[in-house]
């Protein structure tokens, strides 16, 4: 998820609404339903506005300003395309699929001719509705769309930004989330849609350079990351890419999930990753129950993305628990002969009580009942992860379970970027911080470099926003200005008009919006920098 605190989003859409789409020439359907073929053409234009504008709106409210001081002022103006094509599902099922095309406009040098495409994937939304092509959603779920307009979109990148299947007007029924292979495909089918939209816009002097960059934040990033593979599979690799915070190394990232680190959102990712590869592989469980408790498994298949607006009514109606996604009592683990690993593999998950650790609040919150995961679940799953450990529970190897049995460890290691040899031959930038509760920098991120170490020097590099030792090297200016961002996030907590709460208090908060608000600005900003060197 993605959010940013404040009413930056009035400002946007009142700044993007100055066009609409009524002076779009009439677009017809096309003929082929081909994946990476526009389903209407030409595209929409639902928005438009100068640089000026643009710069004016964003600067009249306090976190408008707050964003043009990361993003600096608008070069170009900005022209909203809504573009519909045909993708497939992770069944090879047909489906119409939608996302933005964000095209710079005005006079200046940077704004117009050939200009780079910036290939962008959006962080895990749970609302079916969602259209990242929407300003008038800025206010609530779409300020993810704001960032990117500002920071690439304003300063001269074509932007492509798919909605992903399963969302807006997709039929699919069901969100192909962390497939990598279905997810890298309908990006290349959003990018090959785009740029066949791009000469029919009403800024055609706008034109492709040839110069692809990526990037993506979260579950995107993880999107991202599977998209500059294929690419570099079909020979056409970009010229840079810039994955931020994702779950790369899916494998060692729910093994920590399973074992008691439950990250935030886990009530609400689970169902997207079952249901996900549930249709993909079809045998993640027999029936819901196999997998998910009395409480929550009858429709939980078909609950994910939600059409309830917002998503915290899945919690207010009792269809998913917040917080609980595993039972409080510690379930016993029996490996036959072997008492001694049982004892040691019971106690690795019960519920985290170590004071030492900043996250071990967070971890027990998500221990309760009712609870969302069987307990059958997690004694298999560890058991599977006994016999054939990732390698980043093994003291600094990087290396996948190459061997599991158990099915959703099978369907993760399958989706996990160390899934082979592949290795970026382009330019590669990884962004994160490394207090993040929802997608942990360590276990992705760190993996990731880790498993990439002995490539050529400057190849791939990795930007911690948040680094324990203090802000060095070519980003410490965007470190420095993460850090102070938190202080005065942190400040603003413990005042009277944030709530007043304790620092203890204000800490957790802070984790709270860490993954979702914090660390995406920054990363973007980190992003678009190392672009601007290719």
């Amino acid at each position: 998820m993605y959010r940013l605190r404040g009413s930056l989003g009035v400002a946007l859409a009142a700044a993007l609404l100055t066009g609409c789409g009524s002076d779009s020439p009439t677009s017809a359907p096309a003929v082929s339903t081909a994946p990476g073929t526009l389903a209407t053409s030409p595209p929409l234009r639902i928005a438009s506005a100068d640089a000026a504008t643009f710069n004016s709106q964003l600067g009249a409210n306090a976190a408008g300003a707050q964003l043009l001081k990361l993003t600096g002022a608008p070069a170009c103006g900005i022209d909203f395309y809504y573009i519909k094509f045909w993708t497939t599902g992770a069944a090879n099922e047909m489906t119409e699929s939608s996302g933005a095309l964000m095209v710079p406009t005005g006079a200046a040098p940077a704004c117009s001719g050939p200009r780079p495409i910036l290939l962008y994937a959006h962080g895990t939304q749970f609302e079916q509705a969602f259209n990242i092509a929407d300003p008038t959603a800025f206010t609530t779920t779409n300020t993810e769309g704001a960032l990117i307009a500002a920071m690439f979109a304003a300063q001269g990148y074509i932007v492509v930004a798919p909605n992903y299947a399963g969302y807006d007007i997709s039929t699919l029924g069901y969100h192909p989330f962390l497939n990598a292979t279905q997810q890298s495909g309908e990006m290349i089918d959003a990018l090959t849609a785009a740029r066949a939209a791009l000469p029919a816009t009403f800024a055609a002097s706008t034109t492709d350079s040839g110069k692809l960059f990526i990037t993506g934040y979260s579950e995107g990033g993880f999107v991202a990351m599977a998209t500059q593979r294929a690419l570099d599979a079909a020979g056409k690799p970009p010229a840079a890419a810039a994955p931020m915070s994702g779950p790369y190394a899916l494998e060692a990232l729910f093994d920590a999930v399973i074992t008691g680190n439950v990250d935030i959102g886990s009530t609400l990712f689970t169902p997207l990753v079952t249901t996900s590869y549930q249709h993909a592989y079809g045998n993640i469980y027999s029936a819901t129950t196999d997998f998910y408790s009395a409480t929550y498994a009858t429709g939980i298949d078909k609950l994910m993305p939600t059409t309830l607006t917002p998503y915290t009514q899945l919690f207010e109606k009792g269809l998913l628990p917040e917080l609980a996604l595993f039972d409080s009592i510690t379930p016993t683990v029996t490996v036959p002969g072997d008492p001694t690993l049982s004892t040691q593999l019971t106690d690795l998950l019960a519920i985290p009580s170590n004071p030492a650790n900043p996250f071990t609040p967070v971890f027990a919150a998500g221990f309760g009942n009712p609870y969302l995961i069987n307990n059958s679940v997690r004694v298999n799953y560890t058991l599977d992860a006994a016999q054939d450990p990732d390698g980043t529970a093994m003291g600094g190897a990087t290396l996948a379970a190459a061997a599991p049995v158990y099915p959703l460890r099978v369907a993760l290691y399958k989706n996990d970027m160390r899934n082979g040899s592949w290795a970026p031959s382009s330019p590669t930038l990884l962004c994160g911080g490394e207090k993040d509760p929802t997608v942990f920098f360590s276990v992705d991120t760190g993996t990731m470099a880790a498993f990439w170490g002995a490539l050529p020097p400057g190849l791939v590099s990795v930007l911690d926003v948040d680094p324990a030792g203090g802000p060095a090297g070519t980003f410490a200016p965007i470190q420095a200005g993460f850090q102070a961002s938190q202080m005065q996030e942190f400040e603003f907590l413990q005042s009277a008009a944030g709530g007043g709460l304790t620092a203890a208090a204000a800490q957790q908060a802070l984790l709270q919006s860490y993954h979702g608000s914090s660390v995406p600005p920054f990363c973007a900003l980190a992003a678009r920098l190392f672009f601007s060197n290719f």
